[in-house]
């Protein structure tokens, strides 16, 4: 009785999966034939990212309240790729990876505290923000260094037009996930 309601508790997860992963995937199967182009796109200029792997793919997974890191995301595109890259990816094979990482709570955001910690091991003033420059510099020159594209994605959202300052704890509630 008890593994009959749980069996269908995890199908009704299991459902309500696929529904979001169809739904984020047919947001870039531009030709509505269930692919989407991993084709980096004639001109387009994407720093960090090796060719055959485009922006949309990691797009769909974040949008499913993943964060894979970069070498993350280039091992799960390789798991979906056909064994001869056609430049597509299949939903039919996307489906089922993607089920397992969801169900698997793989590529879970970093908590809100730790960001927090991350922060003030950068602001070792303890001001509360980090310049425009300072931000730049550890995001571009330390560990895996965010592409110019990433960059201004982030600046954008994250410096204070008035001060041209990241205020840290602002950015911080901007950006946490809620997965309730």
């Amino acid at each position: 009785m008890a593994d009959d309601k749980e069996r269908e508790g995890t199908e009704l997860v299991v459902a309500e999966y696929h529904r979001k992963i169809k739904e984020a995937f047919e947001v870039f199967d531009h030709e509505a034939n269930n692919t989407v182009d991993v084709r980096i796109k004639a001109g387009a200029f994407l720093p960090g990212l090796s060719s055959g792997v485009s922006r949309e793919i990691g797009t769909i997974i974040r949008s499913l309240g993943c964060c894979p890191s970069e070498g993350e995301l280039h091992d799960l595109i390789a798991e979906v790729e056909e064994e001869e890259p056609t430049g597509y990816i299949r939903y039919e094979k996307f489906l089922p990876v993607m089920t397992e990482v969801l169900l698997e709570r793989r590529y879970r955001p970093i908590p809100e505290d730790t960001l927090l910690r991350a922060f003030e091991v950068l602001d070792s003033s303890k001001r509360g923000f980090l310049t425009r420059e300072e931000l730049i510099k550890y995001m571009t020159e330390e560990g895996e260094p965010f592409s110019q594209e990433e960059m201004e994605e982030m600046l954008s959202a994250a410096v204070d037009p008035e001060s041209n300052s990241i205020h840290y704890k602002d950015y911080i509630a901007m950006m946490v996930v809620d997965e309730s």
